[in-house]
């Protein structure tokens, strides 16, 4: 098993639109082998002392913070399926216009150490 994870800053009156491309975007990485895909909308994200989810992605006024993850079986398949995602047509078809700030956004691969639970 294989996680991509990602913090996203979503203006909060994009809730919708970012919504909508996520279903998008599920129906092209489950074909490419992504086994689950979470997308989290902010309910309860306290500041913290030092750090936290607000401050990694440098949260401005009127955004939301979105904790999001897709599970693959591993760690090539999550690496073959980049290239071939991007070339989809279905890819191109959701635009150049997201409902996000994708530089702000923090993203990253790790390998679980401790699965529970389902």
């Amino acid at each position: 098993m294989y996680v991509s994870g990602f913090i996203v800053p979503v203006p909060a009156d994009k809730k919708a639109e970012y919504q909508d491309v996520a279903e998008k975007f599920w129906e092209i990485a489950k074909d490419y082998g992504a086994l689950e895909q979470v997308e989290a909308w902010e309910a309860d994200v306290p500041d913290g002392k030092l750090t936290d989810f607000r401050r990694s992605v440098n949260l401005e006024d009127g955004e939301k913070v979105v904790f999001s993850w897709v599970v693959w079986p591993d760690k090539a398949t999550a690496d073959g399926s980049h290239d071939k995602m991007m070339a989809d047509p279905r890819f191109e078809e959701m635009g150049t216009e997201m409902p996000f700030d994708g530089k702000r956004m923090v993203y990253g691969g790790f390998e679980p150490l401790v699965v529970k639970g389902r």
